[in-house]
């Protein structure tokens, strides 16, 4: 069994947010990278961290953080958050990120998700978030009238249907 730490990352912090809802936050720490260090020393074997900002705002902002952890920790890191094309994810690659994470991007360009399964094999985590068994994007704050399975069944190898620019909900 592999447990994940999570740092989820708003205005450079550790947060928590009530029901995923931005203005709904309780800080934990004011200090990610010391937060990385201790699940780290903890023996964590990886990290998943998400930048609620580019979550909600579609570009990430907590770049320099991942960065900066990347630099202290010795553990993969899995990042998600804003990951929204081709220079989102190369930069964060660039940043440290050992995996990515896709969400919104999964839902509304199918097409360059697949390419970046393809190019970055083992390297891509498909994070669908849900509500009422819908999928959700934009940091929960859209909804989507497809089904969480659905979207999921896109990213199915064998689907052939799987190469569209664009879902229709």
């Amino acid at each position: 069994m592999l447990i994940i730490p999570a740092i989820d990352l708003k205005n450079g912090r550790c947060v928590r947010l009530y029901q995923g809802r931005r203005d709904r936050e309780t800080v934990f720490s004011g200090d990610p990278i010391g937060m990385a260090k201790r699940w780290a020393d903890c023996g964590a074997k990886r990290l998943h961290i998400v930048d609620l900002d580019g979550a909600f705002e579609g570009q990430g902002t907590n770049l320099q953080v991942l960065e900066d952890i990347a630099a202290q920790v010795s553990v993969p890191i899995q990042f998600g958050g804003g990951i929204r094309g081709e220079e989102s994810l190369r930069r964060a690659f660039d940043a440290g990120a050992s995996f990515l994470i896709l969400g919104t991007l999964l839902y509304r360009n199918p097409k360059f998700s697949h390419k970046a399964l393809k190019d970055h094999p083992g390297q891509i985590i498909l994070g669908i978030d849900a509500r009422e068994g819908k999928a959700a994007v934009s940091g929960w704050e859209e909804g989507t009238d497809m089904e969480v399975v659905d979207l999921a069944k896109v990213y199915e190898p064998e689907n052939p249907a799987a190469c569209g620019s664009e879902l229709k909900a």
